[in-house]
């Protein structure tokens, strides 16, 4: 409707909160090029690079209201939770097979990943069904020891105990958040229907 398009140095550019105050969430922007027969999307901001103005001819905007984005998200943490057992044991095996920095790599790759998977499964709970249960509070603070007790670990360099820690506390805890992230995916199924 253009309410939420001002001009901009190089043309037009969106107003700060105009998508959220719309409850809408953005998705990729297409930039339909002249010169090129596909558009161009960026998916991610990492993956942004600098394009003339001159050859951009139209700029498509998509999106989804917001409610559809977190029950899209909540469908796919349990895969997520999946992927750091997956991780945890993959970390474990590296550390057993002497691979030291690789396996250091890895586990800081794995742990941004639980960081942000605690806090988006945190922040769906909250926004969209008032409030964090016994469960996910019992659960997060088992992890959060978990993390503290393998980062004590990764200080005093015995990569063997935190493979062990990694394989055989870390790995069960990531079942218990796939049954957490199915459960909050149906709870906001239900909720959404509403």
């Amino acid at each position: 409707d253009g309410a939420g398009v001002s001009p901009g140095a190089g043309g037009t550019a969106l107003r700060p909160g105009f998508l959220r105050h719309r409850r809408r969430v953005l998705l990729p922007l297409f930039l339909l090029q002249r010169h090129l027969p596909l558009p161009r999307s960026e998916i991610y901001p990492h993956q942004a690079e600098d394009l003339s103005s001159e050859n951009i001819n139209k700029i498509e905007i998509r999106s989804v209201p917001a409610t559809q984005m977190a029950l899209d998200i909540a469908g796919e943490m349990k895969k997520v939770a999946a992927m750091m057992e997956s991780g945890g044991k993959n970390v474990a095996r590296l550390f057993r097979e002497g691979k030291d920095s690789d396996a250091l790599e890895l586990l800081q790759d794995l742990l941004d990943v639980v960081r942000d998977f605690v806090a988006m499964v945190g922040d769906l709970r909250e926004r969209y069904l008032g409030g964090n249960d016994e469960e996910f509070q019992t659960k997060t603070l088992e992890l959060s020891d978990l993390i503290t007790e393998m980062s004590d670990i990764l200080e005093s360099e015995d990569y063997i105990l935190l493979g062990d820690l990694l394989e055989y506390e870390f790995a069960p805890q990531c079942e218990d958040w796939k049954g957490l992230s199915e459960q909050l995916h149906k709870d906001l199924m239900k909720r959404f229907a509403q």
